[in-house]
């Protein structure tokens, strides 16, 4: 489920839309526009939350929300509804939704990334991105650039920060070479093979971890939010329902204790490259880890993405667009009949190439008379 974020222009009624161009909001019925107001300075900074208060549910009040839940029965995305509507399609996956009831207590948003592309240059990234690829179907390229409006739905991630302290053990290796002989066509060569000779070592590396960044949606697969890195959270706004105007934010279905289990493995990662270039050496092995993680604060942040989602032959397909950057991700569709044609064809040349080949080492071929 969604937040609904309705602006009544002040001139007709009807709602405005944050437009990205522009950084304003824009009534489409009448045109009138009204700037968002930036954050003074005492709002510029984005406070993060304490991990450990949150996890014994002692946040303030005034930092949670309760929202109205529908779930997409097919994908589970949880889809927003205007409140005068009781069926919709969801955004995700182009199913038919119908309105439930209930409600879910969810942290409050921190920060959002607004919108800087609109609708117009999302749809020309996707459809550039869709014509590259030429063993998509035509009829789905054709669909999607006559299709409907793409929607704009802010994505819930989280955001850590932390310091860690990891004490290791391990080895260093320093390779180094002995000469050999070998025998190599009936005759005695000298090769240098290589060995490793391994040191026993210890020591400690620290780093702060700043916004280390996680999914906090299921709605759609990683491997495409992945693919739409990198985000640039240097320009965070503080959270404003201003720039939600116009477009939908999804709550989070990745719970903050999941969502810090998956910021670890980012951490160790990275503390894991850190004492490989701590042992040095030309080759590192790591036996221990004991990392100590301190001060954790966090908080729930929207990014923009641009989706469509087609029903083409039966089939779903979607496509993401970064709304900041325009990196273009999605399913990627196949005809079978373009890749029959493709396979012929390459069967026919390589069936040139052999048959030119044979006949240039036979000496075979033939010749066109002078003056015919």
């Amino acid at each position: 489920m969604n937040e609904t974020h309705r602006f009544p222009c002040e001139q007709c009624g009807a709602d405005y839309r944050f437009d990205p161009a522009a950084n304003e909001l824009v009534c489409d019925h009448c045109g009138h526009s009204q700037p968002v107001e930036s954050a003074g300075p005492w709002e510029s900074d984005i406070r993060e939350l304490d991990f450990r208060a949150a996890m014994e549910n002692l946040l303030p009040l005034q930092e949670m929300e309760d929202l109205r839940v529908t779930k997409c029965p097919n994908c589970g995305a949880e889809v927003e509804f205007d409140p005068d509507s009781h069926a919709t399609e969801c955004p995700f996956c182009a199913t038919p939704v119908v309105a439930d009831t209930g409600t879910n207590r969810q942290i409050k948003p921190k920060g959002v990334l607004p919108f800087a592309l609109d609708e117009k240059t999302a749809h020309k990234a996707m459809n550039d991105w869709l014509g590259r690829l030429w063993f998509a179907p035509n009829g789905l390229k054709e669909y999607a650039r006559k299709g409907r409006k793409m929607q704009g739905i802010y994505v819930p991630y989280w955001t850590f920060d932390a310091k860690t302290r990891s004490e290791y053990s391990g080895a260093r290796g320093i390779v180094y070479y002995e000469t050999h002989t070998v025998m190599r066509d009936g005759k005695r060569q000298q090769v240098q093979v290589p060995k490793v000779r391994w040191t026993p070592v210890r020591g400690r590396v620290a780093r702060f971890f700043d916004d280390v960044l996680v999914l906090a949606s299921k709605s759609l697969p990683k491997r495409f939010t992945d693919a739409l890195e990198p985000w640039d959270l240097s320009r965070l706004e503080p959270y404003r329902p201003e720039f939600l105007a116009g477009f939908r934010a999804e709550g989070y279905q990745v719970d903050l204790d999941a969502g810090f289990v998956e910021a670890r493995h980012i951490m160790d990662r990275q503390i894991t490259r850190d004492i490989k270039f701590d042992i040095g050496g030309d080759q590192q092995r790591i036996t221990a880890v004991d990392t100590q993680v301190s001060e954790v604060t966090f908080k729930h942040v929207l990014l923009p993405v641009w989706l469509a989602a087609y029903k083409f032959r039966g089939q779903t397909y979607r496509f993401v667009v970064n709304g900041t950057t325009g990196r273009v991700q999605g399913e990627r569709p196949w005809s079978a009949w373009k890749i029959a044609v493709a396979i012929i064809l390459g069967t026919i040349a390589a069936a040139l190439i052999g048959y030119m080949l044979s006949q240039s080492q036979g000496g075979g071929g033939f010749t066109v008379p002078i003056g015919y």
